[in-house]
């Protein structure tokens, strides 16, 4: 049996501020951009490698409200790269915003940064198991 997560919503304001983020900035792939009406759009995107977020624009107080927060403060999503030092400085030359220093933990360097919409990040190198 083969099952993965293969797709993450995320709730956004504006689709091409989200696809300007993560594609222009970030470097994620733009998979799809399928209009579905006139406000509505079908939005991946993703790391090289990883699943694919569906950036949903909000729609409603309730919509608008979850944005940045939709796991109540928590961390929400972890981006894994092969070479933290090299992507934490790319993404600082981006802009992102960083909410700590890069710290060393048993399964690996990590540190917390926050997407424009204020959504809580993980870029994390794991350590080899062993």
């Amino acid at each position: 049996m083969y099952r993965t997560l293969s797709t993450v919503a995320l709730v956004v304001p504006d689709y091409d501020q989200a696809i300007e983020f993560y594609v222009g900035r970030l470097g994620f792939r733009l998979i799809e951009d399928i209009r579905q009406g006139p406000d509505k759009r079908w939005v991946t995107v993703a790391p090289e490698g990883g699943a694919a977020l569906l950036l949903g624009k909000a729609v409603g107080q309730a919509q608008t409200s979850a944005i940045g927060n939709q796991t109540g403060g928590r961390v929400f999503l972890f981006l894994e790269t092969d070479d933290f030092a090299r992507d934490h400085a790319a993404m600082l030359a981006a802009g992102v915003t960083f909410e700590e220093a890069p710290r060393h933990e048993p399964y690996g360097i990590v540190a917390v940064w926050r997407d424009p919409f204020g959504n809580r990040w993980d870029l994390i190198e794991r350590y080899p198991q062993g």
